[in-house]
């Protein structure tokens, strides 16, 4: 199984929100985030890169965050960030690891 077949999971703080609210998003996706660093002790062998490079989210398609990620991030991402409410739609996060896997969450923001 990938390590990103499973779906992230997602909180945001108000999903009908009024104008001008900030909004908190939480989010986490397994993966195994190996750094290319690592010897298998069974095997003596370096155990191959295999981490997430790269976060972003977008709101009603417009880009709202984006993260490069390093190899020192532990395994299962977590992230954390604030955006102001200005508009209904759709709130997208987008996870992209270096074997070009992607794992997308979608959650529906409604703006009052």
């Amino acid at each position: 199984m990938s390590s990103m077949s499973k779906p992230a999971r997602v909180w945001v703080s108000n999903e009908k929100p009024k104008a001008g609210d900030i909004l908190r998003v939480r989010a986490q996706m397994e993966h195994v985030m190996e750094t290319g660093l690592r010897t298998d002790p069974a095997t003596g062998q370096i155990r191959p890169r295999h981490i997430v490079k790269h976060f972003e989210a977008k709101m009603a398609g417009k880009p709202i965050f984006v993260w490069d990620l390093g190899t020192s991030i532990s395994p299962n991402p977590y992230i954390e960030f604030t955006f102001k409410a200005r508009e209904s739609g759709e709130l997208e996060l987008l996870w992209v690891d270096d074997h070009e896997q992607k794992l997308v969450a979608k959650k529906t923001i409604t703006v009052s």
